[in-house]
C-alpha cells in the first residue's frame, strides 16, 4: 500500500518521502520542509492522529497540511478528523485519482494563484528580470518558477535566506523575491544583511516580501527591514507582476 501511494503521488510529479512508522514519520517532519503528509491512522507505536497532533503542536510545522487515511469507515474516526481540523479524510483503498484531487484540494491556497487568469497586460509588456527566489517550500518554488519563466524571467532558486545573501554576493540579480519565514535565516533577516552588503558597494537590488500571514504591521515591518514590496500569500499572478514591475521600474526624482 505504501509503495503504490508513493508510487500514485510520484507519477503526479511530487517529491516523495515515505516512513513506516510514527516515530519515522515525525523525525523526518521535523527535519524536512513538507507541504503536505499523508498519514495512516493504524500507523505502528504512535497512530495517524497521534502524529498530527505532534505535527500540529510544533510551531515549526505549523504549514504542513494533513490527510488522513483509515480502512474503516467509522464516524468517531471523521469526528476525531475534523476536530484536529485535518485537510482530508480518505478511506482505504484509495484510488490514485482520490488521492490526487484531496491533495490538490489541501494546496489549493497555494496552487491557486498559479492558474489565475492572465491580466490584460501580457507578459510581452515587461522586460525579461534576472530573478532570485528565495523559498522554502518546494510546492511554491516548482508554482513560482513555471510563473516567472512563462513570463520569460530567468530564476534562481534558493531555500533560505543564509542562501539568498550568498546568492547576491555572487551573482548579479534584478530582484528578489524573498520569503519572510525560512529556516537557517529568515527574510527579514536575509534582507539586513544585503542591505549592510551593498553599503560596502553601493548598489541596490529590489527586494519583494512575500509572507503567508498579512497581519497589521507586516508591511510596515518589511519596509522597515529594507524590503522594496510586499506581496501576501496565496499570491495572485496579477500580484506578483504587480510588484515587480513596481520595484523594478525605473523611478525619476527632481527637487
Amino acid at each position: 500500500m505504501l509503495r503504490n501511494l508513493a508510487k500514485a503521488l510520484r507519477e503526479e510529479g511530487y517529491a516523495v518521502d515515505t516512513a513506516e512508522a510514527g516515530d519515522d514519520g515525525l523525525y523526518k517532519a521535523e527535519n524536512y520542509n513538507y507541504d503536505a503528509m499523508v498519514l495512516d491512522v493504524m500507523l505502528p507505536g504512535m497512530d495517524g492522529f497521534d502524529l498530527a497532533i505532534r505535527i500540529q503542536k510544533d510551531p515549526g510545522l505549523a504549514q504542513t497540511s494533513i490527510l488522513m487515511l483509515t480502512s474503516d469507515k467509522q464516524q468517531g474516526d471523521v469526528g476525531r478528523s475534523r476536530e484536529l481540523g485535518i485537510a482530508a479524510y480518505l478511506v482505504k483503498p484509495v484510488r490514485q485519482a482520490e488521492l490526487r484531487d484531496a491533495i490538490v484540494r489541501t494546496l489549493q491556497p497555494v496552487l491557486a494563484w498559479n492558474n489565475a487568469p492572465e491580466s490584460a497586460e501580457a507578459s510581452e509588456t515587461s522586460r525579461s528580470l534576472r530573478i532570485l527566489l528565495a523559498e522554502d517550500n518546494r510546492v511554491n518554488q516548482r508554482l513560482a518558477v513555471g510563473l516567472l519563466e512563462r513570463d520569460g524571467h530567468s530564476v534562481t532558486v534558493v531555500g533560505n535566506g543564509e542562501a539568498a545573501v550568498a546568492a547576491v554576493k555572487a551573482t548579479t540579480f534584478d530582484a528578489v523575491l524573498m520569503d519572510v519565514q525560512m529556516p537557517v535565516m529568515n527574510g527579514l533577516d536575509a534582507t539586513g544583511a544585503i542591505r549592510a552588503h551593498e553599503k560596502t558597494t553601493g548598489g541596490h537590488i529590489p527586494i519583494i516580501a512575500m509572507t503567508a500571514h498579512a497581519m497589521q504591521g507586516d508591511r510596515e515591518r518589511c519596509l522597515a527591514a529594507g524590503m522594496d514590496g510586499y506581496i501576501s500569500k496565496p499570491i495572485s499572478l496579477n500580484a506578483i507582476r504587480t510588484g515587480l514591475s513596481a520595484a523594478t521600474s525605473p523611478v525619476s526624482l527632481a527637487s
